[in-house]
């Protein structure tokens, strides 16, 4: 979260020490086109930089607190949307999807590798944006991706099902470049790719496989994994811990999506 809202203000040639009442709204104008109403998330981030402007304050590198009024002003969702998901077979869809085809061009091998990379570990777009190519390990006998520590999240290592490693091995074989080159950089150069980009590839994936959904972001990928763990047994803490969460609240909202014993 904090990554995306310190992108924003670099943008805009703003500091954590200067950034203002504005720069918060002109962030939440941009995230409100990506996020599903009636979600928590922009109350989470008005909490968040609330907490962050007020030890700024305390250690004297920012006067006043600028989400102070803001966030007397929002309140917690009574009722939070359920979490979006593929079911089952529509999971079993978008899986069969990522397999590669001899007619995929070089933006297609890249598509269908970030969606499996997504779906295959439950990484996050931030995560997968800073990945680097000798992060990925697939010419093993345990595939995997490792994960560096950001912020609060603890690194960690999570292994890649076999039905992402196809996809993941056609994009390395034809994309390596060795050293701390990024995993997938942004078309035509070496910076980041962009989440409006990685938006876009999900979408056109889900709608592939015939899906409509309220949110088809990257977050519907990393829900789908997330409940795929669940329903094969993983407990809250285990899944909570493979995706890098610190709280337990993700998970336990798409528990409650399931029924029967050890759900909802």
């Amino acid at each position: 979260m904090f990554d995306r809202f310190l992108r924003h203000i670099n943008e805009k040639s703003a500091s954590v020490a200067t950034f203002d009442a504005a720069h918060i709204e002109s962030f939440f104008n941009e995230m409100d086109k990506r996020t599903a109403p009636g979600t928590s998330t922009r109350l989470r981030y008005i909490k968040m930089l609330h907490r962050l402007c007020r030890h700024l304050v305390e250690i004297g590198l920012r006067t006043g607190n600028p989400a102070a009024e803001l966030s007397a002003f929002d309140r917690w969702p009574e009722d939070e949307p359920q979490p979006v998901f593929l079911d089952p077979a529509a999971d079993q869809r978008l899986q069969a999807w990522t397999e590669p085809s001899a007619l995929d061009d070089p933006r297609m091998q890249r598509n269908r590798a970030i969606v499996a990379l997504f779906m295959g570990t439950g990484i996050s777009t931030g995560e997968l944006r800073q990945a680097q190519q000798r992060h990925l390990i697939i010419d093993d006998v345990r595939p995997n991706v490792y994960i560096p520590k950001r912020g609060p999240r603890h690194e960690r290592r999570v292994t890649i099902p076999a039905f992402a490693v196809a996809a993941l091995q056609r994009w390395t074989d034809s994309h390596r470049s060795g050293g701390d080159a990024l995993l997938f950089p942004a078309p035509g150069g070496d910076n980041t790719i962009n989440d409006v980009l990685l938006g876009a590839i999900v979408n056109a994936a889900v709608e592939q496989i015939g899906i409509a959904a309220r949110d088809m972001s990257p977050r519907i990928l990393r829900n789908t994994f997330a409940r795929r763990q669940l329903l094969a047994g993983r407990s809250n803490e285990d899944t909570s811990q493979i995706l890098g969460l610190i709280s337990h609240r993700t998970v336990t909202r798409l528990r409650a999506t399931i029924s029967g014993p050890g759900g909802a």
